[in-house]
């Protein structure tokens, strides 16, 4: 067996690629490099393919024939919310017609197993402070509606051609399974407390109002390495022939907020950095946190472990 791992050279994707390969898995990467370090993927074969391009399924289709590849986890993505709000069409060329064109090939070199990287995003602003699976989909950035979209589509190939889908719905995702593979993308709360830090400029604070326990946002945080560990579980649900859920959320179950977060950074850190307290943002949802039961009974995941690993590895892979 061999698991085609696109976006491999990514932040997650290569603990992905790692995951795999330290079970004994065949892997190939497909990534255009545009986000991924190709030191992440360093001695594996790596196909460097723009997924959106028109010629992308019939390079998809040699990479899968030259590699006897069995199944695919698909994480590559444009994922920035804010260029997504500049450039939405774009977002749906890529998110949309990447998968798209992957999907053609895995139907024509009848791939019938995949892994679809989907997100919290999803939900939008949900009025429950724990969200499940079959909570109606509000995306309100075309980033999100691109992984809704993503996720019709995976369940339509289902009933097309009887793919073996599954989407991952990821919620706030931080650490590091190994210093060289830190996530060095300041997207992300905790890599951004990191650059204010190392600037040594204060860490931002967007909303001390909203009605919570400190009045700051609060977010469900996910371990990579636990995020990893997902992909394996669900690849192998695959094989089952029963299946009876198609997504499921990933994450611990339990909110921090951001000046939680902020604390337990101070902590590790040793650094008693300074905060700037500023208005909200507007589409931020005061409180989202995974309802992870489903994954819990159906895959037999769970997180493994909590915020202070999470803040610990990420300091450690940048020092």
């Amino acid at each position: 067996m061999t698991v085609l791992v696109t976006g491999g050279a990514g932040y997650i994707g290569s603990h992905v690629v790692r995951a795999l390969l330290l079970r004994g898995t065949r892997v190939v990467v497909a990534d255009d490099l545009s986000a991924g370090i190709p030191a992440r993927v360093r001695g594996l074969d790596v196909a460097h393919i723009d997924l959106a391009a028109a010629e992308a399924p019939d390079v998809i289709r040699t990479v899968i024939k030259n590699h006897s590849v069995t199944s695919v986890i698909h994480l590559a993505a444009r994922k920035q919310v804010g260029e997504s709000l500049e450039k939405p069409e774009w977002y749906f060329q890529q998110n949309i017609g990447g998968l798209a064109n992957l999907l053609t090939a895995m139907r024509l070199e009848g791939v019938d197993r995949l892994v679809f990287s989907s997100s919290a995003a999803t939900y939008g602003i949900p009025n429950v402070d724990s969200v499940t699976e079959d909570y109606p989909g509000r995306p309100i950035n075309p980033y999100g509606e691109t992984k809704l979209v993503g996720e019709w589509m995976v369940t339509d190939a289902a009933k097309a051609w009887g793919l073996r889908g599954t989407s991952l719905r990821y919620f706030n995702v931080a650490g590091a399974g190994a210093a060289e593979l830190a996530d060095t993308a300041l997207a992300n709360l905790i890599p951004i407390v990191f650059a204010a830090i190392r600037a040594g400029k204060p860490a931002t604070v967007f909303g001390t109002d909203y009605p919570t326990v400190d009045g700051s946002c609060v977010r469900d945080y996910v371990h990579v390495q636990d995020l990893a560990e997902a992909h394996l579980a669900a690849l192998d649900y695959l094989d089952a022939d029963a299946r009876t859920h198609s997504v499921f959320n990933v994450g611990t179950g339990r909110g921090y907020s951001v000046l939680e977060v902020l604390a337990e950074i101070k902590r590790v850190t040793g650094i008693d950095f300074e905060v700037n307290l500023a208005e909200r943002r507007a589409g931020d949802p005061p409180f989202l946190c995974a309802d992870v039961s489903r994954i819990k009974e159906t895959l037999g995941w769970s997180a493994q472990r909590g915020l202070g690993e999470i803040v610990e590895s990420a300091w450690a892979a940048l020092n």
